[in-house]
């Protein structure tokens, strides 16, 4: 997180984000109820349910509420950095 970001949408936002952490949370539920019948760690999780695979962290424009990876916001000033030099 250390290099310039710009958010994809408003093109105007270098400052202001949020960082969203992500942090799953396993658990099984009552099919009738759907109440918590057992919350499980990551290494109790049986061959059927599929772990969690996404970002640890998302990240949210402080001035349009956009919320997508890193690697999209980091792209943009990248691609803004090229336009700006050509």
């Amino acid at each position: 997180m250390t290099k310039p970001m710009l958010c994809p949408t408003c093109k105007s936002n270098r400052m202001r984000f949020t960082i969203i952490e992500q942090v799953p949370r396993y658990m099984r539920l009552d099919p009738q109820t759907g109440e918590v019948v057992q919350q499980l760690s990551s290494e109790e999780l049986d061959i059927f349910h599929q772990p969690y695979k996404g970002d640890s962290y998302m990240i949210q424009c402080g001035v349009c509420g956009t919320t997508e990876s890193e690697e999209r916001f980091v792209k943009m000033a990248e691609h803004m950095q090229t336009q700006r030099s050509q």
